[in-house]
C-alpha cells in the first residue's frame, strides 16, 4: 500500500499543498518550523484519526480558517482510492471515500496504514501509562477497524459511569446520606443504574482488553529481534501486560489474563468493578478497566521506565515501532513507514542500522533538516520545504 497524493486545504501551516509521492524512498527536507512534520503528519492523522503531536484537533487548523481538509489517493495493488477527512474543531469531523456521500469518519480507518517513527516516540518508554495505552489501541484499530467502534462504546460507558460517580461523591462531599437508600440513592445521587453500566463497561472492557493481550503476545518476539538488530548484545526486551482486574490498587498477576477468554475476562472485569464500588463511590471514578491499566516495558531484568540510558530508551521505542511495522506486514498489508526528525537524535551507529532495516519498505517517508541527515541507504525523490512551499528537487 502507499500513498499516491497528498492534498491538504487549510492543515497546519499550509492553506494548500498537493503533493504526489511516489513508492520508495521521500525525504521532505528543510529548516525546522517550516511544514515538513505537517505533511507527514496528515498521512498519520488519516491512518489513526489522530495526531502524533497534539490530543486535541483544533491546533491542526490553519489560523484563521473554519476547518481544515485532508485528503489522499491511496493504492493497494491495483485497486485505488481517495479518503478524505474534514477537521472540525467543536463539531463533527466529516468523511468520504471516492467522493461519495460522507460516511463516519471511523469508516475510513483501515484505508491508509502508517506506522510513524517520531521524537515523541520516547514518550512510550519514559512517559506515563496513557501513551503505551494510546499505542497498543491505535495498533489494535490498525490490524482490526472495527475495533474503533469498541474503544468508542467504552469510551462513551465510561464517562457517563464516572459522571454518576462523580454526582454521588460531589454529594457525599457535601455532606448527603453516605449508605444507599430507597431506589439506589447514595449520598443523594440516583446510582440504580450503576449495575447496568457495569455490564455495559466490562462487555467492552473484556474485548478491548483481550485484543490488547493478543497484541502484546504478538509483539513480544518482534520487538525482542527489532532491539536485537538496533542494539545488538543490549537486550532482551520484555513486554507485560499490567492489568486492574484484582484489588484497587494491587493489579493481577500479568500472566494470568492473557491465558482467559473473552467471556471469563467479563466475568473478572464485572467482579472487580463489583469489589471496587465502596471505594469509586467514595473517590467518584471508575478505578477498573483498560483506562487504567499499563504496558510494563523490561530491558534486561529491570523496568525500561527509569532505568534505561537516553540511547535505551531510544531504541526501545523504535523497537516497538519496528515491531509494529512487521505485525501490520505480516497481517498482509504493509503500512507506510515515517520517520520525523528521527535520523539526527541517533548515533551513526544506530542510525545505520535503522536506514537499512526500513530502505526496502514499500513507501516511506522520512524528514529531517538537512540532506545529510538522510543516510545514504535511502535512495529516492527528495521534497525541498520551505516558507510553506513544498517542491521537488
Amino acid at each position: 500500500m502507499h500513498v499516491a497524493h497528498l492534498s491538504l486545504a487549510d492543515f497546519r501551516s499550509y492553506a494548500r499543498a498537493e503533493v504526489p509521492l511516489d513508492p520508495g524512498v521521500t525525504a521532505f527536507v528543510g529548516p525546522n518550523g517550516h511544514g515538513k512534520t505537517n505533511l507527514v503528519e496528515a498521512v498519520g492523522y488519516l491512518a489513526t484519526l489522530g495526531s502524533h503531536r497534539v490530543a486535541a484537533d483544533a491546533p491542526l487548523v490553519r489560523l484563521g480558517a473554519e476547518r481544515a481538509v485532508v485528503r489522499a489517493q491511496v493504492v493497494q495493488d491495483t485497486r485505488q482510492q481517495l479518503v478524505e477527512l474534514e477537521i472540525n474543531p467543536g463539531r463533527a469531523n466529516r468523511a468520504r471515500i471516492n467522493r461519495s456521500s460522507q460516511v463516519r469518519p471511523r469508516d475510513v480507518l483501515g484505508i491508509v496504514r502508517s506506522v510513524l517513527f517520531a521524537p515523541e516516540d520516547l514518550a512510550l518508554v519514559k512517559g506515563d501509562p496513557g501513551e503505551r495505552r494510546r499505542f497498543l489501541d491505535e495498533l489494535v484499530t490498525a490490524r482490526a477497524p472495527r475495533l474503533a467502534g469498541v474503544r468508542a462504546d467504552y469510551d462513551r460507558v465510561l464517562k457517563q459511569r464516572n459522571t454518576l460517580l462523580k454526582s454521588a461523591a460531589l454529594a457525599r462531599r457535601h455532606g448527603a446520606r453516605t449508605a444507599a437508600g430507597p431506589g439506589g440513592r447514595t449520598g443523594g445521587a440516583d446510582l440504580s443504574t450503576l449495575d447496568v453500566w457495569d455490564q455495559h463497561l466490562a462487555r467492552a472492557g473484556a474485548e478491548l482488553l483481550a485484543q490488547r493481550l493478543d497484541l502484546v503476545a504478538a509483539l513480544q518476539p518482534l520487538a525482542d529481534k527489532a532491539y536485537e538488530q538496533l542494539a545488538p548484545g543490549g537486550g532482551p526486551v520484555g513486554l507485560d501486560y499490567k492489568d486492574s482486574l484484582g484489588e484497587p490498587g494491587a493489579p493481577a498477576d500479568p500472566q494470568e489474563p492473557a491465558s482467559l477468554g473473552r467471556e471469563e475476562l467479563y466475568e473478572r472485569l464485572l467482579a472487580a468493578l463489583g469489589e471496587a464500588r465502596r471505594q469509586e463511590i467514595e473517590r467518584g471514578v471508575t478505578l477498573v478497566g483498560p483506562h487504567r491499566d499499563d504496558l510494563v516495558l523490561r530491558l534486561g531484568p529491570l523496568p525500561a521506565k527509569g532505568y534505561a540510558s537516553h540511547g535505551e530508551s531510544w531504541s526501545y521505542a523504535l523497537a516497538l515501532r519496528l515491531a509494529s511495522y512487521e505485525l501490520l506486514c505480516a497481517d498482509g498489508r504493509e503500512p507506510v513507514l515515517v520517520l520525523d526528525d528521527v535520523f539526527a537524535e541517533l548515533d551513526a551507529a544506530r542510525r545505520n542500522r535503522l536506514a537499512e532495516l526500513v530502505a526496502h519498505g514499500e513507501q516511506v517517508l522520512v524528514t529531517a533538516a538537512v540532506d545529510d541527515d538522510v543516510p545514504d541507504v535511502l535512495v529516492g525523490a527528495r521534497f525541498s520545504v520551505e516558507n510553506g512551499t513544498v517542491e521537488r528537487q
